[in-house]
């Protein structure tokens, strides 16, 4: 049986609607804040796609005007279930914007848990935007994912091990300072900007580095701006499995 939601929400952006635009509209602009590595043709019909970890999804534009909204949908599965989204940008006064996002779409049965989840997300990536637009105006970052299964472990206990492992106090707050080293990329020195008890994200002055936990497993979602990012997947993911080995 199928559920249907929709989330709203609303930021106030350090950027004009030109640089907004390009950072939710364009394949490179969404890799510097979102998730995954992602591709999108500027046209109604064309097609958003985002890969994470080898699991590509795909969506049709559906609403293309740029500068001012954009909108796509998945199709639909045969239990019912699809995704759509609108972008609504308005510029203002002071070289500002204001971005909202509207998520609906049709849940499946466990349809609760995922909803929380999403209902959770949105404000954390929409800091993510504000920091790539706020601290990287002008750049695009390079995507770096990782994943980890941490056996029997609690949430708790992952989130235990990646603080320990940037040199983090406990409990995570904002402002604390994270470090770690990892083997073959540029050693990270930085500042939480956001935590909560799902994630937390560490900004430096060539990066985005989230680190995401739950039972059993650990995820990393990073957005790099540096120069030294060939390696730095590899690198990431040997560092996070060395966590928990």
């Amino acid at each position: 049986m199928t559920h249907p939601f929709e989330i709203e929400q609303e930021t106030v952006l350090p950027a004009g609607p030109e640089q907004v635009w390009e950072a939710i509209a364009t394949g490179p602009g969404i890799d510097s804040w979102f998730m995954g590595r992602n591709e999108l043709e500027p046209r109604v019909g064309g097609t958003a796609a985002m890969d994470t970890g080898g699991n590509r999804q795909e969506a049709r534009i559906t609403a293309y005007e740029p500068g001012k909204r954009l909108a796509s949908r998945t199709a639909t599965d045969d239990d019912g279930r699809f995704m759509a989204f609108e972008y609504l940008i308005e510029g203002r006064d002071g070289g500002s914007t204001v971005l909202r996002v509207v998520h609906s779409g049709m849940l499946g049965d466990d349809w609760q848990d995922e909803y929380d989840a999403l209902r959770r997300g949105w404000p954390f990536h929409l800091h993510t935007l504000r920091e790539y637009l706020a601290h990287f105006p002008g750049r695009t970052g390079v995507p770096v994912f990782a994943m980890a299964f941490t056996g029997e472990r609690s949430a708790r206990e992952v989130r235990e091990a990646l603080v320990r492992g940037l040199s983090l106090p406990s409990p995570v707050v904002v402002g604390a300072r994270a470090s770690a080293e990892p083997a073959g990329a540029p050693p990270v020195d930085g500042e939480v900007t956001w935590t909560d008890d799902e994630r937390f994200e560490v900004r430096t002055s060539d990066g985005l580095y989230t680190f995401h936990h739950g039972r059993g497993i650990a995820l990393m979602f990073h957005h790099l701006f540096g120069r030294d990012t060939v390696r730095a997947e590899a690198a990431w993911q040997q560092w996070l499995t060395g966590l928990f080995t």
